[in-house]
């Protein structure tokens, strides 16, 4: 991977009738690679205000930092059973399961689509 500046810049999709995705994307540069890790700060107002140089109050604000992980990484890069710890721990069922769940639903997709 190329080391340089480019900073992961996360989006959401906002269609013409005002529908926003919630589902956020990056756009990734071709000479880049998808981040392994996110860091995102989340900010919250403490409910205290501070002066700024002019005098006028300002909220005081309180930043946690967090980490995402690409789950494919976790997937490729740890056993099945630690995995699936990692999965539980997030509130995901184990994958054997989530996939087998998945294939139902497809299933039943597939026979709605075919009875119309």
């Amino acid at each position: 991977m190329q080391k340089n500046n480019w900073i992961p810049e996360i989006m959401y999709e906002e269609s013409d009738d005002g529908f926003t995705s919630n589902i956020p994307f990056i756009m990734v540069p071709q000479e880049q690679h998808m981040p392994k890790v996110v860091f995102i700060f989340e900010s919250r107002e403490t409910g205290e205000y501070e002066p700024n140089e002019d005098g006028d109050p300002v909220p005081i604000m309180e930043m946690d930092l967090h980490q995402y992980a690409d789950m494919v990484i976790l997937k490729n890069g740890l056993e099945p059973e630690i995995y699936d710890v990692v999965r539980n721990v997030l509130g995901l069922k184990p994958l054997n399961d989530a996939v087998t769940e998945g294939r139902k639903i497809t299933e039943n997709v597939r026979k709605n689509i075919k009875s119309r």
